[in-house]
């Protein structure tokens, strides 16, 4: 499975499986359904791996295609994160600690101002604005620096400042085949049992992401225990309670994406073979 693949099958299995608060084939939420996000993807796919671009190029161009697609803001944590692992794995056919470091250690002023032009017309709930680095004006850093000084607030930044430990730590042994939802909802209630989400944070204040991160962990041990969590009426009821009340852990799916995407590079994914994807689902 090439790199582009590994982001495609990502972000399919995104919507594929039921994750508490986040839009799936499931349920519908926050005013959005799970084909923008399948359309999204597939738009964003073509700037993403578009050969010889830069980070902050490949953010912008799958913004601007995403938003042609679905119409409204479905995958910026995605493209933000992915972005970096796909440049990683052109230039140093792998997506390894070190090739991604090497990446990000090259992040410079246009990837900055491209990347920030890509967040703003993304206008993520809750952005408001900065007193460094706020995505409106002209950046006077590189964009792994301005990411930095967001990275205490933002998940998301903090990859960028740390080499995505985070995400390192949390790549399942293997790729989610087969029935995969126990090893997706593994990987998003390990996110979200773990860290306050970033969007909940930002719109709804840290107490709420802390009560929801509280009960992804009770989720987290009944799942460990070996409870199928799909077949649970309560796990459902907890879906669409978040979403009534506008809850999304956004940025745990986010997260989870590219967590995914690195498990299928790791099994075997490479650069070398630009082919169409084939169906996913």
């Amino acid at each position: 499975m090439n790199a582009r693949d590994a982001f495609l099958r990502a972000c399919t299995l995104d919507v594929a499986v039921r994750k508490p608060g986040n839009v799936s084939v499931h349920s519908a939420g926050h005013r959005m359904q799970a084909q923008q996000f399948l359309d999204s993807a597939q738009a964003a796919a073509g700037p993403l791996f578009e050969r010889g671009s830069g980070v902050g190029e490949r953010i912008e161009g799958a913004v601007r295609a995403s938003w042609a697609a679905a119409g409204c803001n479905t995958n910026l944590g995605i493209v933000l994160l992915c972005a970096p692992l796909a440049v990683a794995v052109e230039r140093h056919g792998e997506a390894t600690p070190a090739a991604l470091e090497a990446v990000l250690s090259m992040l410079d002023l246009d990837d900055a101002r491209a990347a920030y032009r890509g967040i703003a017309q993304a206008n993520p709930g809750g952005l408001g604005s900065a007193e460094a680095e706020d995505v409106h004006a002209e950046p006077g850093v590189g964009l792994r620096a301005g990411m930095a000084l967001a990275a205490d607030r933002d998940l998301i930044a903090r990859q960028y400042r740390d080499g995505y430990a985070d995400v390192f730590a949390r790549v399942p042994p293997a790729p989610p085949e087969g029935r995969p939802e126990a090893a997706v909802q593994a990987v998003y209630l390990d996110w979200l049992g773990t860290f306050p989400d970033s969007h909940i944070v930002r719109k709804h204040g840290i107490a709420v992401a802390q009560t929801v991160m509280a009960v992804a962990q009770r989720w987290r041990a009944r799942a460990a225990a070996g409870e199928a969590l799909d077949g649970s009426p309560e796990f459902a009821a907890w879906d669409e309670a978040l979403k009534s009340r506008g809850i999304n852990p956004g940025t745990t799916a986010d997260l989870t994406v590219a967590t995914l995407m690195l498990s299928f590079l790791r099994a075997g994914g490479t650069d070398r073979d630009n082919s169409p994807l084939a169906p996913a689902v």
